[in-house]
């Protein structure tokens, strides 16, 4: 990739009284990411709730987002399933309609595999992918998936498929990870997930971030993710964050700054935040941001 691949927002999924996505919400908060500054836009990530989102439902919203104009180029599309068949069918559909990068989780119902395992499910979903294969953008959240990747795998997954592999995404939270995995590989595209640690890990080469909080600050993060900007409203804000199930409270704040309650809804098993719970994010965030994020 010559260029860095900068701020990616993890778009969230808005949805209706139904239950079902509201598409063109969801278009509008990606335009309005784009806009922003956002040099892409993930769906169907952890903050895009792209567990519980079918197969039928993602290529409608695909279908729905080309359809409006955003570019395929500016499109990243997560993958977070278990069986390698259907990761590599998401992942080949999505690829298939030119999206710049996929996401991809490590399987997850199984806890305690070895790398070797692990090795061999990305192996499986590549072989199957074929010449469709490109642009992986590997994913360590253990935080969600209780299955880290380890530098050493993926160091692996680079040497063994060095045209297919290019990234990986690091949600673990943990510094010294993130810093071991910036100095081990320094040719992938190392984003990082971790707000509180996105300025130092790009000083040291990181690449940019998909970031949940660029739904409602992409200014403020796209400074960290691209130019290693310290920011300690975002650090602070993030310890904040995590008082509440994350995904849920993202939301929150997204309809806080639409003024959509739409964006309150998410799909079970997660459950929306209560109107205390609402009210306490809106109190740190004015704290915090005051009148800066408009």
């Amino acid at each position: 990739m010559t260029q860095k691949f900068g701020l990616s927002v993890a778009l969230a999924t808005p949805f209706d009284n139904n239950g079902d996505i509201a598409i063109d919400v969801m278009i509008g908060q990606a335009k309005r990411s784009l806009a922003a500054g956002c040099s892409s836009v993930t769906l169907f990530g952890t903050t895009g709730e792209g567990s519980s989102i079918g197969t039928q439902e993602r290529e409608r919203v695909l279908a729905s987002m080309l359809d409006s104009g955003i570019e395929a180029s500016k499109i990243v599309v997560g993958v977070l399933v278990d069986a390698a068949e259907d990761a590599a069918s998401q992942a080949g559909h999505a690829l298939s309609k030119g999206v710049r990068n996929i996401l991809l989780a490590p399987p997850s119902y199984f806890k305690n595999v070895s790398d070797d395992g692990l090795f061999q499910w990305f192996s499986a979903v590549f072989a199957t992918l074929g010449d469709k294969a490109r642009d992986m953008i590997v994913y360590n959240i253990p935080s969600v998936t209780m299955v880290p990747l380890s530098v050493s795998l993926i160091g692996r997954l680079r040497t063994a498929f060095p045209n297919i592999v290019i990234g990986v995404k690091d949600s673990s939270g943990d510094w010294p990870f993130t810093e071991t995995l910036l100095k081990a590989h320094g040719d992938l595209v190392i984003l990082v997930g971790d707000e509180r640690h996105l300025a130092k890990g790009v000083r040291l080469g990181g690449q940019g971030a998909i970031s949940g909080m660029a739904n409602f600050v992409p200014r403020e993060v796209k400074l960290m993710a691209e130019e290693g900007k310290d920011d300690s409203r975002i650090e602070d804000f993030v310890a904040e964050l995590l008082k509440f199930p994350v995904t849920a409270a993202v939301k929150v704040m997204v309809a806080q700054l639409t003024s959509n309650d739409i964006w309150l809804a998410v799909r079970p098993p997660l459950v929306s935040i209560s109107a205390e719970g609402q009210a306490e994010l809106a109190l740190a965030f004015d704290g915090l941001f005051r009148s800066k994020a408009a």
